[in-house]
């Protein structure tokens, strides 16, 4: 053995070691590099299913959220064909609703964050993978335990737990104890060595961690030293370059040469193993995601990600070519024999630790699922941290608060989008939307005695001339300008709701309009950030703002009721800097 399996975070007795040791003998070469490949499923039909696990040999796959019934079958069936019981991964970092379509949604990480309660960190790492135990999932690609300090990186603003690197620890180890209440369940913490720094996203350009290595140390390196004490069983590589330490590590790199961390030794060896120490098995983030894809060619980019020290490599982009790369590494010597030995034994190693290969039932039976899904624990769970998150982040108009019909009768709700990607538009055109946040909004605010009505942008106005075959009235954008008085007359107050999922929030042509909030001195303006936490950037002008972080019906129940009551029922506390560094947000 190359790698002690008796160690954390495997703790395998001498019988689950040989069964390591002796399965690693038996395999052909193909079914070695196949133990090398996590893999996205493309379809739920028994034969592709069939052909991956026969054909590839596949060490592990994740899939895309589907109806509950639909992913258990799916898993049955990979496992059926799987001569290695195989790693079945999903994304459970809010809820169970990353492993099916009808799992429950419990909160983001930042919504968590802003509660402080560690003990909701907990019951997220255990209630989202009970749902996902039960569809015979066994590891969860989470937590994300990442650290949010540049407000305009928008990939991790509301999966952070928040910018408080101790916070992070705590809650990160929290998911991790409450994962681990679940027989045979492991947890793959993302995104090594930290994500939260570039202004951009990974998945479409480089990103860079930017701090030095005392820095790193007292941060990032912090969380990761936590999960691993706690016995953390794997490790999402990320794209990320670090190149404070990778030139720490090795003086002669050149910057020329610096890697994101799933191609450079430096940091999946000299960093992750050996200084952290971690034992456990890496896995490599989507290989699909520019931060990768643009330091080399493909088939020199899939043998690198293992000989810089990842054990398993997240998705194909073509199976037959990608897996005869491999196999044509491995049989070359360009993956040596040593180094995929020790792949193999962390792959293993966790399967066995895992139990897997001594399941006579891999996937729980069908009726399981009856009784697993969307439990009332779990939604009463839901609720409560929909009312201990709400942050009453800036008050500069005393005294708006409470907001009750006695005092602020008609209100007005503006709905503020993002930018729709093209995902969002899709899943809108395949009717996979997530509803109207401003209908629900306005119902529960109805419900308690107010008149609340929609305002209607002069763009949405001319879309609806146009949709009738009429000619847009270009007037009510270049000059459809009312008086102050006439304006204001319509409304007593103004709930801004800024329900911006990923992003920037997007204005439209509103210009003297009522979409972007200039009259915050002309009547008393509410907004509520239900995405991305940092709308001040945009809104600086708002004089009361409040993060609730996402648009669920509990979260505007929880909202309703914390506005009539008044200030003190907004009990959450900031976990990032929602006013962005920028000194006129806070005026």
């Amino acid at each position: 053995m190359t790698v002690d399996l008796k160690a954390r975070p495997y703790f395998l007795e001498e019988e689950d070691c040989r069964w390591v040791e002796e399965t690693i003998l038996s395999m052909s070469m193909e079914e070695k590099v196949g133990q090398l490949f996590f893999q996205l499923t493309a379809s739920q039909e028994e034969a592709y299913l069939k052909e991956l696990m026969e054909k590839y040999h596949l060490g592990g796959c994740r899939y895309n959220p589907a109806p509950g019934k639909t992913v258990q079958e799916q898993n049955r069936i990979l496992q059926k064909y799987a001569k290695i019981p195989v790693f079945i991964a999903c994304n459970t970092e809010a809820g169970g609703d990353g492993a099916c379509a009808d799992g429950t949604y419990i909160g983001s990480g930042v919504k968590i964050g802003a509660t402080g309660k560690d003990e909701y960190a907990w019951a997220l790492g255990k209630m989202a993978n009970e749902e996902a135990a039960a569809l015979g999932c066994n590891m969860a690609f989470a937590p994300v335990c990442d650290i949010l300090y540049n407000w305009q990186n928008t990939e991790v603003a509301t999966r952070a737990f928040g910018s408080d690197p101790e916070l992070v620890a705590r809650m990160s180890a929290a998911y991790l104890k409450g994962a681990h209440t679940i027989p045979g369940f492991a947890c793959a913490a993302k995104h090594f060595p930290g994500n939260g720094q570039d202004f951009r996203d990974a998945h479409l350009s480089n990103n860079v961690n930017y701090f030095s290595v005392e820095e790193w140390d007292r941060t990032y390196g912090m969380v990761y030293r936590e999960l691993i004490k706690n016995g953390l069983d794997a490790v999402m590589a990320g794209h990320i370059m670090l190149p404070a330490y990778a030139k720490e590590i090795n003086p002669k790199l050149q910057e020329e040469d610096m890697m994101p961390a799933t191609l450079s030794p430096e940091i999946m060896k000299g960093l992750l193993r050996d200084k952290l120490g971690f034992n456990g098995m890496v896995v490599t983030d989507a290989s699909h995601m520019v931060a990768m894809t643009d330091r080399m060619k493909r088939a020199e980019m899939l043998p690198r990600a293992i000989n810089a020290g990842c054990d398993m490599f997240l998705f194909f982009n073509d199976p037959e070519e990608d897996f005869s790369t491999m196999l044509e590494a491995c049989r070359s010597g360009i993956i040596s024999e040593e180094r995929m030995q020790e792949a193999l034994e962390r792959v293993l190693g966790l399967k066995a630790h895992l139990g897997l290969h001594k399941k006579e039932q891999q996937v729980p039976a069908k009726n399981v699922l009856d009784t697993a899904l969307g439990r009332q624990e779990y939604k009463d769970m839901q609720r409560a941290i929909s009312q201990d998150c709400l942050t009453l982040v800036k008050y500069k108009d005393m005294g708006v608060l409470p907001v009750t019909p006695e005092r602020f009768n008609k209100i007005m709700i503006v709905h503020i989008k993002g930018a729709e990607s093209s995902m969002s538009m899709l899943m809108k055109a395949m009717g996979m939307g997530s509803g109207n946040a401003a209908e629900l909004l306005k119902q529960k605010l109805c419900e308690k005695g107010f008149d609340a009505f929609i305002y209607e942008s002069p763009l949405e106005e001319m879309k609806k001339q146009i949709a009738a075959g009429e000619k847009p009235n270009l007037n009510l954008y270049f000059a459809g300008k009312n008086a102050i008085a006439d304006f204001v007359s319509e409304m007593d107050l103004v709930i801004t709701l800024c329900d911006v999922p990923s992003g920037r929030p997007s204005f439209g042509m509103s210009k003297g309009g009522g979409e972007i909030p200039w009259y915050v001195f002309e009547v008393p303006v509410v907004a509520v950030g239900c995405g991305q936490p940092t709308m001040l950037a945009d809104l600086p002008q708002v004089r009361t703002y409040i993060n609730v972080y996402d648009t669920k019906e509990t979260t505007f129940d929880a909202l309703t009721e914390a506005l009539v009551s008044g200030p003190e029922a907004f009990t959450g506390k900031d976990p990032i800097d929602s006013f962005c560094g920028l000194f006129d947000a806070r005026l």
